[in-house]
């Protein structure tokens, strides 16, 4: 059972901005514990934690991806959008939604399906 569902393009052009959202199908994203994450995982490599969105509607960012990254939520639709700007064919990647305990503990217990983001001309 899909407890969190991505969406957003396969294919982005550089150096457009990337756009996913994730809808919680778990529980609501203003719940009084859960961090609402983005990570990804490029070709080959493991997975890299972008950010993520607390319940409060604080954010965390990855201090290597800070400066292109947004990550924002509508409550009404229980959905949290990452936003990585200026990208280039390096943010090739498999990218996903998660649930968190905590920023970047890594204790996730729901995950979306992912979703493969090519960047490319």
């Amino acid at each position: 059972q899909v407890q969190l569902q991505e969406a957003g393009p396969g294919l982005v052009k550089p150096p457009h901005t990337l756009s996913l959202t994730c809808t919680a199908l778990v529980g609501s994203i203003t719940t009084n514990v859960y961090y609402w994450s983005w990570i990804l995982q490029p070709p080959g490599k493991g997975l890299e934690s972008i950010g993520a969105i607390r319940w409060s509607g604080s954010t965390y960012y990855s201090s290597s991806l800070k400066s292109r990254t947004s990550i924002t939520r509508d409550t009404s639709k229980n959905q949290f959008t990452l936003q990585l700007s200026a990208v280039t064919p390096e943010d090739t990647a498999v990218y996903y939604c998660a649930r968190d305990y905590n920023w970047n503990s890594e204790l996730y217990d729901y995950w979306g399906q992912g979703t493969q983001v090519t960047v490319s001309s």
